[in-house]
């Protein structure tokens, strides 16, 4: 397939984006999207796709990344830095672990227990988020700087929150996976935002 398109970069991006809101509604809420949060970490399950809008089941799993990311790149200031921060961490931070061909391994490994797992329990068990977040916590959490997430330390101190924080960080780090394979570039971004603002706005009216 075909994946250096302005449509799948914007696709990626909104799953960055998808993964941030998801960070932030866990950390502030206790509770997330339940849609999106299914969609974003089914996508770290998907390891082979035939599309990239497949990595996340359709489009309709990925609406609230495709507003989030509307949210932050319409107008001239940013909406929300804190999940403006998010994300860039989340795109640096792959950039990282895409040069640790070991650690890599390691999460492939993980991902194919979790992808096991996940077919007797489903996707949002807690057995599957557990192993999810373990992963997460051995491998990209030992990397620096790491991702620092604010919000309700009532929440936060929490294992099953915490657990899926990790998790939902980890669908952000395969959707920046994804972001590079199909072409994407900060100097991109830079130079095409209207062209993703019109991505956005035609993806949305599809979903």
């Amino acid at each position: 397939m075909q994946l250096n398109t302005p449509t799948n970069q914007t696709l990626a991006m909104a799953g960055i984006a998808q993964s941030a809101m998801l960070v932030q509604q866990l950390a502030t809420n206790g509770s997330a999207n339940l849609t999106a949060m299914e969609a974003s970490i089914g996508s770290i399950l998907k390891i082979d796709s035939d599309s990239v809008i497949d990595v996340y089941g359709s489009l309709d799993g990925l609406k609230l990344g495709l507003e989030t990311l509307q949210s932050l790149i319409t107008g001239y200031r940013i909406s929300d830095p804190e999940l403006a921060r998010y994300c860039a961490s989340l795109v640096f931070l792959e950039q990282l672990v895409s040069k640790q061909p070991t650690m890599l391994k390691t999460i492939s490994t993980g991902v194919a227990k979790a992808q096991a797992q996940s077919e007797l329990y489903g996707i949002l068990h807690e057995n599957v988020m557990a192993n999810l977040s373990d992963i997460y916590q051995n491998t990209l959490s030992t990397l620096n700087p790491r991702i620092m997430v604010n919000g309700n330390e009532a929440y936060l101190s929490r294992t099953d929150i915490a657990d899926k924080v990790r998790v939902c960080l980890l669908a952000g780090i395969r959707s920046a996976i994804l972001w590079r394979q199909c072409g994407g570039a900060r100097w991109k971004f830079l130079f095409y935002r209207k062209k993703f603002q019109a991505e956005v706005q035609n993806l949305l009216k599809q979903a």
